[in-house]
């Protein structure tokens, strides 16, 4: 927990992650209506982020839920919020569904504002970034989402780089008996493992230093996808968007470029345990791969379109609106 109010209750690290993602989100998309590189008003831009915040949080649990763990639509408890649904408090959100959710939004608030569902789409995806990377470091704070591990000629001195998980003493396959000799230095009244891995979240370094070796070194595939989804992104979308571009080629840019991204990530990731597959490809994987297709679809599409081009980071002054073919010149 990020900020502990009271036992139990508080500001979580994944609940912090969203809060500082939707913040730089807004931060990005306000600076781009003030310089007039969007269609949006700042008003506007604020109105955008009500709808993000409600896609993000509802399409991300419940894409989690349906695709990872449906038995929570069926599980019900006497506990607030009674629902597994609802359990958002106990972690489990998931990044594709998100996506889904705030593409859902998205639409709703561009017919209601009367703009352009691509323009909107490519505000959204711009301002994406932040959150995304920022949802991973909290995956890596929280021990979610373990890397592959190192290969074995790599485990007696592993790299620096590598990530090791005071959680994996919980798992069915670890030897509890290697835990034996730090029995003395944590809580007898717990469970061995649990009091082990309670003392190393509390940088009790006598504990730590005794457990290092016992774990696995496994690949870093937070900070990975931390890096690919959020500074990596950000810069290729900024790149396609520094000359003004048609509605929807940022968002289409978006799909390719993020899907292209988790596919190569995915690669070093531990895949859930009794996740879909088909083949060597998991449902994060297809995901992805369906995200790339569509992306390519929509650049496809727009590429044939007569749409404006709007935007323009480099654009000097004012919005950019610039017409698709020129203006016939006026008869004598």
């Amino acid at each position: 927990m990020a900020i502990e109010i009271s036992p139990g209750v508080g500001v979580r690290w994944y609940g912090l992650s969203y809060l500082l993602g939707f913040l730089c989100g807004w931060l990005l998309l306000r600076t781009l209506a003030q310089r007039g590189r969007i269609l949006l008003s700042t008003a506007q831009v604020a109105d955008l982020m009500t709808y993000i915040i409600i896609g993000v949080v509802a399409g991300g649990r419940l894409g989690h839920v349906l695709f990872y763990e449906p038995r929570l639509l069926v599980t019900f408890h006497e506990a607030l919020p009674w629902w597994g649904l609802l359990d958002i408090h106990k972690g489990g959100m998931a990044s594709h569904g998100g996506i889904i959710g705030t593409v859902v939004a998205g639409v709703l608030f561009a017919r209601r504002r009367g703009i352009s569902v691509a323009h909107v789409s490519d505000c959204m995806a711009f301002s994406a970034p932040p959150g995304l990377c920022f949802g991973r470091l909290a995956n890596w704070v929280n021990g979610e989402l373990w890397g592959k591990a190192l290969p074995a000629s790599m485990q007696a001195n592993p790299p620096w780089w590598s990530v090791k998980y005071p959680q994996e003493v919980l798992e069915p396959n670890f030897p509890v008996q290697s835990l034996q000799p730090l029995a003395s230095l944590v809580d007898p009244s717990q469970p061995l493992p649990t009091a082990i891995v309670d003392a190393a979240y509390n940088h009790r370094a006598d504990v730590i230093v005794r457990l290092e070796p016992l774990l696995t070194a496994y690949w870093p595939n937070n900070f990975i996808q931390a890096a690919t989804d959020g500074p990596l992104l950000l810069g290729v979308l900024t790149l396609v968007w520094l000359r003004p571009r048609r509605p929807g080629v940022i968002a289409g840019a978006f799909l390719v470029t993020y899907g292209a991204a988790r596919l190569f990530s995915e690669q070093l990731r531990q895949a859930d345990d009794g996740v879909f597959a088909v083949g060597v490809f998991t449902l994060p994987m297809l995901l992805s791969i369906g995200m790339m297709l569509l992306g390519a679809a929509v650049l496809w599409r727009i590429g044939r379109s007569n749409a404006p081009r709007i935007g323009g980071l480099l654009s000097l002054s004012g919005r950019t609106q610039e017409p698709s073919s020129p203006t016939p010149a006026p008869k004598a």
